[in-house]
């Protein structure tokens, strides 16, 4: 994990961003959902505050209609619309979250939307989507990640006339998102020290920077984004918004190259700090979640728990809100998923192993080389040629970390190393 210095706590007498929400317009906007958004409860987890000795609270917005608090800024925005405006129609770009709930809205308010998606979207996503909302929407995949589509989508505005709905950067939406805040403030009864808040384009975390600046003034708030994705941390770093040239799109809820014009002052100003979290963390969370809590989330609703371990010292004896932002996860991920949580915990290694061309090499390599508890995962191998030695790629799962030296350390003894490619990535992508 990667923490950025930290700030200082929010200030009142700080001079406040061109645009600020008011906290009326917050509860217009919670007035405005009410007839199709959920108030989903504030938990305790009891294994996350007996792990960091201290209170930790999960606000569920995975358990909204459309499973992620998104339907929240969607309909606040297509509400507002004028009779004009939805005899037009709409069209948005989203990965996933935001175009279900604009499916829902539109479906509820009977208007037509067109709603672009990155071609990699996951199939679930995609399907929840065309579910939400039937013959109202029509579904586009394009492009390779949420800012290809976007581009698309507003190029299908300009020529349609149709209104173009942001899934962060607008007013309406960052007001109904905010009133995830709101329910907050009326839910708990004891102070919140510690407010965790994922950051894709940054929408959430400006409503609820908004709501708990005059609510919650002492609040600490942290704002946590991909590691491969960190569009917010870079701006604030450079101190204007930046678009990433390249980005991991495996947290698609909150992989975004650029984050908001307006929601940019709104975080560098007043988060009190913004870390980003390895993707390979947030697997092994989403399999904890999963395993212990029987708890379903996706990537993105995984990484403010993830972040905790990078605050275990600050947070002891305190009252910790970890904002969980979806669960619209497709299960074909999970081989994925399994695999970066143990690349990451150092307990899955992959080898380019130089096989002796004689019988009972294999043999040889099981017997003397790999540990009791060590398990063979993968293995590809050819024999191309009569050369003395052939290569195999060899994947190997292992119970300690600590196993890692001992076991590279009787491969080169017995003359079988060819490489370690876990810290390859070229190469490891092309050869597993």
């Amino acid at each position: 994990m990667m923490k950025s210095e930290r700030k200082r706590g929010i200030d009142l007498n700080r001079k406040k961003p061109v645009y600020f929400p008011k906290l009326d317009d917050i509860r217009m906007a919670a007035k405005t959902i009410a007839e199709i958004s959920e108030i989903t409860p504030l938990t305790e987890s009891i294994r996350l505050s007996k792990q960091f000795q201290c209170q930790v609270r999960l606000k569920r917005e995975d358990l909204q209609r459309v499973r992620s608090y998104k339907i929240r800024g969607a309909f606040n925005k297509i509400s507002s619309l004028t009779t004009e405006e939805r005899s037009l129609g709409v069209v948005c770009a989203s990965a996933g979250n935001h175009a279900q709930g604009v499916a829902f809205a539109c479906f509820h308010l009977k208007i037509k939307a067109t709603i672009y998606m990155p071609s990699v979207t996951p199939k679930q996503k995609v399907e929840q989507t065309r579910l939400f909302g039937g013959e109202w929407v029509e579904i586009v995949l394009e492009g390779d990640s949420f800012d290809d589509a976007s581009l698309a989508a507003r190029a299908n505005g300009r020529e349609t006339g149709k209104i173009f709905v942001h899934p962060f950067d607008d007013p309406k939406i960052i007001e109904g998102q905010a009133t995830v805040g709101l329910e907050l403030m009326e839910q708990t009864k004891s102070p919140i020290d510690y407010l965790f808040v994922c950051i894709g384009g940054g929408g959430l975390a400006s409503g609820l920077i908004s709501v708990l600046s005059e609510l919650s003034p002492l609040t600490k708030i942290i704002g946590v984004e991909p590691k491969g994705a960190p569009s917010m941390k870079t701006a604030m770093e450079q101190g204007k918004v930046v678009a990433l040239e390249h980005i991991d799109k495996f947290i698609d809820g909150a992989a975004v190259k650029r984050v908001g014009e307006l929601t940019f002052p709104i975080c560098s100003q007043y988060l009190d700090a913004m870390i980003t979290v390895d993707e390979g963390k947030v697997c092994q969370t989403i399999l904890d979640l999963y395993n212990r809590d029987a708890i379903v989330v996706e990537p993105a609703g995984a990484l403010t728990i993830a972040a905790l371990d990078d605050y275990e010292e600050e947070i002891i004896g305190k009252n910790v809100v970890c904002i969980i932002g979806g669960s619209n996860n497709d299960i074909t991920r999970t081989a994925e998923i399994k695999e970066r949580a143990l690349l990451y915990g150092k307990l899955k290694h992959y080898f380019i192993i130089r096989f002796p061309q004689r019988p009972g090499a294999l043999k040889d390599f099981v017997v003397d080389i790999l540990g009791p508890t060590d398990d063979i995962i993968h293995f590809e191998y050819s024999k191309k040629s009569s050369k003395e030695n052939a290569p195999a790629v060899v994947g190997i799962e292992l119970q300690n970390p600590e196993d890692l030296q001992p076991l590279i350390k009787r491969i080169k003894n017995n003359n079988f190393y060819g490489d370690y490619i876990n810290d390859k990535p070229d190469l490891f992508e092309y050869l597993v």
